[in-house]
């Protein structure tokens, strides 16, 4: 089945991580297929530099919403409420199909059109590989209208394999989600940073999650002779913060510098203890550089034979990988190539395929039913 002749998709996205790489990254392949995309923005403002990336892509139409974010709402009517929103949104805009990237929104409001919903992450999944145990009150109502809006979509997508399992799990869902990969567009050719290190290791994304376990990096730095720089926000939005003692914090950087220091090909590392995907191993697998990451199911799926895994919690085994490394150019050149092979297949153009038979699929149901 074709896709509608001048179909206009509502997508919902955040600023705050990589859900806003992810939409733009979709928003330009399906503007090549026809789709037009009206990105609704939830949560903390985008920063100028945001805007601009999103006012660069074809027929993007942004607007920004000052909804709330489910894991930011101080309670269950607020999400509740900004589905209500969204779902008027969709109406006013004449959407043929929405696609909220916070399943919760799905919860309780009337959509005028199907629901493609995709969970990036989720509070459920994030407590059980981050803490472990009961959940505390604050994240059981957030996970109960995740798991009522996980139901209530046409369909529910999730980037990797090994987070659909670990979706349909602690949701009980009667089938599991659909998986398609994230993909990156390749940042255009940059040369080597100037000012870099001859040889360092990196790690780069919400620095501030407790998930992406940057304390054990920044005690994995304190055994290193090399430096190990940290790009990223150290404060989240919800309150969270990380120091790094050991680690050179280099804040948030734009594209392009960050693209310049991948070039460097230095060791990239993330001992994530949770990750459904990872973005940003991904744009340093398509740089070349050599990849340490945690031992955890999603890094296995996606990275098996092309990168080292260490245990995540396990500061020493991670400094000895990242040290043998350093001291190896030649195993570091061929984890490098290994890596940037298996990164050509996780690309913005599989991902928007990927969606694209989502959106068929689920406008075929309208047209059975």
């Amino acid at each position: 089945m074709a896709l509608p002749k001048g179909m206009r998709l509502l997508m919902t996205a955040d600023a705050a991580g990589g859900v806003w790489t992810y939409a733009l990254d979709l928003a330009e392949g399906l503007a090549a297929e026809g789709v037009a995309v009206v990105l609704a923005v939830l949560g903390p403002d985008p920063r100028p530099a945001q805007v601009a990336r999103a006012e660069a892509v074809p027929g993007l139409e942004l607007r920004i919403t000052g909804l709330p974010l489910d894991w930011l709402a101080a309670s269950a009517r607020e999400v509740l409420d900004a589905g209500v929103a969204i779902a008027a949104l969709a109406r006013a805009e004449g959407a043929d199909l929405v696609h909220l990237n916070s399943p919760a929104h799905a919860a309780g409001a009337a959509f005028p059109v199907p629901v493609v919903a995709v969970s990036h992450s989720c509070v459920a999944t994030w407590w059980d590989a981050v803490r472990g145990g009961d959940l505390p009150e604050d994240f059981a109502w957030r996970t109960d209208l995740v798991r009522r809006g996980m139901l209530n979509a046409r369909a529910l997508v999730v980037p990797s394999g090994a987070f659909a399992d670990a979706t349909a799990r602690q949701y009980g869902l009667p089938r599991p989600p659909s998986a398609v990969h994230n993909g990156r567009r390749a940042a255009p050719s940059v040369p080597p940073a100037a000012d870099a290190p001859p040889l360092f290791a990196i790690t780069a994304g919400r620095l501030w999650d407790e998930g992406k376990n940057l304390a054990a990096l920044d005690r994995a730095a304190a055994r290193l002779d090399l430096p190990v720089l940290a790009a990223g926000d150290l404060a989240g939005p919800n309150g969270a913060r990380v120091e790094a003692r050991h680690l050179r914090a280099l804040g948030q950087l734009g594209g392009a510098a960050l693209a310049g220091l991948l070039a460097c090909r230095p060791i990239y590392v993330s001992l994530a203890l949770y990750e459904p995907f990872g973005l940003a191993v991904t744009e340093a697998a398509q740089a070349g550089c050599a990849l340490v990451l945690s031992d955890i199911p999603s890094f296995r799926e996606l990275w098996e034979g092309a990168a080292v895994f260490v245990p995540a919690r396990d500061e020493a085994a991670a400094a000895d990988a990242i040290a043998r490394l350093a001291a190896d150019p030649a195993e570091r050149a061929r984890l490098g190539a290994a890596a940037r092979d298996r990164a050509a297949g996780y690309t913005a153009e599989a991902m928007v395929r990927g969606m694209l038979g989502v959106y068929r699929g689920v406008l075929m149901q309208g047209v059975a039913a």
